[in-house]
């Protein structure tokens, strides 16, 4: 994870930092993917200590060229270790679907609420920190929203992609929550950004302490992700000896110069580094990255929309969801839920533990509250009836579709439908800019593997070369979509009993609209029984 510098520290012992402990990273995803614990706390420490590496190897290749000083990365990881504090209890759901119920119209953000808790902070804990150095940093939070700033032309704006690419969305707040949530519940990542190196230093190869320190640390040290050191002859294996000072580790083909402490103590680092963020290099203002990481970048995007589609829009997860969102409707008049939405001073209060106060409360006005939190307790969930993709065809100038919509298309079957007995989640699944391909502003320059040079765990590749350009999926494979987008109807039964007419009643509406139905499952003939 790396230190933590002074001012970082001041703001990580607030309160209103320190309340990201009680945010869940993916909210509601815990009851059905039970490892799915870990909050926007240990996901803000990653993305500062991600930001930093970033800001490290541009200012080891770049930093007389760019300008870069202690100021530029101070403000770079303090904008990753505060990105995400203005985000509401359960993830997205507070943001998108809480809010627009309670506040018809609302254009609420936490990248907004990030910014006036950032403001709060500063005020309420007298934390000295400059006005400008300030601005920089809450506009680097909001630089992939629609609230970005524009900058100006003095400025450095590649500073403005690390943490949050509004350009073309490859950023290390991805980079971490991608793995972090890939980890968690327990998903293969085909992003593989991590490469981990681990090298013992040792003053000369055939000292006498060579024996005994190899021993100690070999347990430790990981030459690859997960394959651990057993014994000395494959450390010795993989490394040879150039001169007294230096130690090459032969199947990553990396000169590590000799470190020891100085009772001659060898040092034994553990380093990882990101592929990505190792090989990148700015050009025009703008970061550019090595044309043979293009491939890596799409699954990058790719591994984002499967963590959509089976993590985060996960059929039995969205139906949680909008339970608890009835939930947190009914109880809004009692809580006040909503007013705290844009008062910094009291937003920090807000936390996924609101559902226990929801619960414990005396008030008999939480009844109906109450009631749903118990059935999702209970598992006594709204009923999943059917789901459709939308044509390809119709995504252009596809409109939610609502309850009503529902409602509206029941024919006679022998139960009248009202819109409170119908749930719909309108599901889209993209690779971050619709159906436009994010890697068409991914820019590239081309690396000569001759005029690679790797020295003291760094990658210097041709660091030369001053053209950057885009690249179409075309030249890179014929197997990548031409189309980037998914939109999904999902419709659930509040009842059990309602199951087939509501089912029914979705059939109508796709026949009304596209002529043909065009949902995964045949409406069910009978009640279906869960087995786990």
């Amino acid at each position: 994870m790396g230190s933590f510098s002074l001012l970082a520290l001041q703001f990580v012992d607030t309160e209103e930092f320190q309340r990201l402990r009680d945010l869940k990273q993916l909210g509601l995803t815990y009851l059905v993917y039970p490892g799915a614990v870990h909050t926007r706390f240990e996901h803000s420490l990653g993305v500062y200590s991600l930001a930093g590496k970033v800001m490290d190897n541009l200012k080891m290749h770049q930093g007389e060229e760019l300008g870069i000083d202690r100021v530029d990365i101070q403000t770079v990881k303090l904008a990753g270790l505060l990105h995400d504090i203005g985000h509401g209890p359960f993830s997205h759901l507070f943001e998108h679907e809480f809010l627009p119920r309670v506040i018809p119209g609302s254009t609420w953000s936490h990248e907004q609420m990030s910014v006036l808790l950032l403001d709060s902070i500063v005020d309420k804990h007298a934390i000295d920190i400059e006005a400008d150095y300030l601005k920089t940093i809450k506009e680097m939070i909001i630089a992939s929203s629609k609230f970005a700033a524009t900058k100006s032309a003095k400025e450095k704006h590649f500073l403005y992609d690390i943490v949050a690419n509004g350009r073309n969305g490859i950023d290390v707040d991805k980079f971490d929550y991608i793995g972090r949530d890939c980890r968690a519940c327990g998903l293969g990542c085909n992003f593989q950004y991590w490469r981990y190196v681990s090298v013992l230093f040792l003053p000369v190869l055939n000292s006498s302490c060579f024996q005994r320190w190899i021993k100690d640390y070999s347990r430790e040290a990981c030459i690859q992700p997960n394959l651990h050191v057993s014994d000395v002859s494959f450390f010795t294996a993989n490394h040879s000896v150039a001169d007294d000072n230096i130690v090459i580790h032969k199947q990553l083909g990396k000169a590590c110069r000799v470190n020891c402490k100085d009772n001659g103590e060898p040092i034994y680092l553990r380093n990882p580094q990101n592929v990505l963020t190792e090989g990148m290099r700015v050009m025009g203002d703008e970061i550019c990255y090595p044309a043979k990481d293009y491939l890596s970048v799409h699954k990058l995007f790719t591994t984002r929309a499967d963590l959509h589609r089976t993590v985060y829009t996960h059929a039995k997860v969205k139906a949680v969801e909008l339970m608890l969102v009835d939930a947190l409707v009914d109880a809004n008049d009692y809580l006040g839920i909503s007013l705290h939405a844009n008062d910094p001073e009291d937003f920090w209060k807000l936390d996924d533990t609101i559902i226990k106060s929801i619960e414990t409360a005396p008030n008999s006005g939480l009844k109906k509250s109450k009631e749903i939190i118990q059935r999702i307790r209970r598992r006594e969930l709204y009923k999943f009836c059917n789901q459709y993709s939308v044509p390809r065809d119709k995504l252009e100038h596809f409109k939610d579709i609502t309850a009503q919509d529902i409602v509206c298309s029941q024919k006679s079957s022998g139960v009248l439908l009202k819109e409170e007995d119908v749930a719909v989640s309108n599901v889209k699944i993209d690779l971050t800019r619709g159906k436009d391909n994010p890697l068409e502003r991914f820019l590239i320059f081309e690396s000569s593997s001759s005029l690679r040079i790797f020295f003291f765990f760094l990658s210097r590749q041709d660091w030369g070369c001053n053209e950057k350009f885009p690249i179409t999926d075309d030249r890179v494979s014929h197997l990548l979509p031409a189309y980037n987008q998914d939109r999904i109807v999902r419709v659930y039964a509040k009842k059990p009993e309602l199951v087939e007419a509501v089912s029914e009643a979705f059939e109508n509406l796709q026949l009304r609209i596209y002529g043909e139905k065009t949902q995964v499952h045949d409406t069910p003939k009978k009640k279906r029984i869960r087995f786990n």
